[in-house]
């Protein structure tokens, strides 16, 4: 907890506080009170914000100038924007099969960008070999401790605004975001519900969290790009087993109705990862009837293309 109070501090102000606000729409539609932690409230509209800034103070606090990492988009992103505030090179390693969008904006924020063949796996794999080859300070979310404690940072948020809820939903991919939110409510208010969510056609961590081992998949099947690994780290799946109370799959189709929901409800465009807690109560609407739940929208870097065919709305430019 030291060390999250610690990574608060040196986070740039704009990704901190980010809007929680209760959503009479969603309300409305799923039968509970349910409120918004809107993670995409900063300029890489994405929760990794904070990581990236807890990673790229101590690279430069220690002098170090350049790094790389693989990402899915917005861990690239991010780096990008906390590496170029502090002088430090930023070599992202992207699957073929990102979307555009994001490629672009990493491109954009002036890191380098490397796009290989394959999934997300196969450009993990080409980001530490570069790492080794080039000796640089290789990133790996969830695995290095900083993404996770950035991470954590929106829990002691979700504590001190002193609004009472009965759980927490937590998009599940590589772990930084579930261990870490999901560490500091088992701390302080150990009595909510730390409830992790995952696609179907993604679903590596949530049956290592079941089966209490590492699970992997030959492939993924998801839109849910940013959640859609194959191979969980062990030591994140330890932390995972500490603090999760449950782990739970969900539809594709649940997923694009969670996206229209949070269009239609509460104005937000959002990328199909930020949809799956709505997701989940929407498959499960007895489970949360009549209690407090607290989503948290992770990210809104969503192609306009395949929004439009997902949700039927096409996001303005810039969203």
């Amino acid at each position: 907890m030291d060390r999250i109070r610690a990574a608060r501090r040196v986070i740039d102000p704009v990704c901190l506080a980010t809007p929680l606000f209760r959503s009479g729409g969603l309300e409305q539609g799923l039968g509970c009170a349910v409120s918004v932690k809107l993670e995409t409230a900063n300029p890489v509209r994405s929760f990794k914000a904070r990581g990236a800034e807890v990673v790229a103070s101590g690279l430069a606090e220690h002098g170090r100038r350049a790094l790389v990492c693989a990402s899915a988009g917005n861990l690239g992103q991010a780096l990008a924007w906390s590496g170029r505030a502090r002088g430090i090179d930023v070599t992202v390693v992207a699957s073929r099969s990102a979307p555009a969008a994001k490629l672009e904006r990493i491109r954009a924020l002036g890191a380098g960008l490397e796009v290989v063949d394959g999934d997300f796996e196969a450009a993990r794999e080409r980001a530490a070999a570069l790492a080794l080859s080039d000796g640089v300070r290789l990133v790996e979310d969830s695995l290095d401790i900083e993404t996770c404690e950035g991470a954590a940072t929106i829990g002691l948020e979700l504590v001190d605004a002193a609004v009472p809820f009965d759980a927490v939903l937590i998009a599940l991919g590589g772990g930084a975001l579930a261990t870490g939110v999901g560490h500091v409510v088992k701390t302080l208010v150990p009595a909510v519900e730390v409830i992790c969510v995952q696609p179907l056609g993604a679903p590596a961590m949530t049956r290592s969290w079941r089966r209490r081992s590492v699970v992997t998949t030959d492939s993924t099947d998801t839109i849910a790009d940013g959640v859609a690994g194959r191979y969980p780290i062990p030591a994140v799946l330890d932390d995972l087993l500490l603090v999760a109370d449950d782990a739970v799959l969900v539809e594709e189709a649940s997923i694009v109705a969670g996206m229209r929901m949070l269009l239609d409800a509460a104005g937000l465009v959002v990328e199909p990862s930020a949809a799956l807690g709505v997701a989940a109560i929407l498959e499960d609407r007895d489970r949360f009837a009549g209690r407090h739940v607290v989503t948290i929208v992770c990210g809104s870097n969503v192609d306009p293309d395949a929004y439009r065919r997902w949700v039927g709305a096409v996001p303005a430019p810039g969203t």
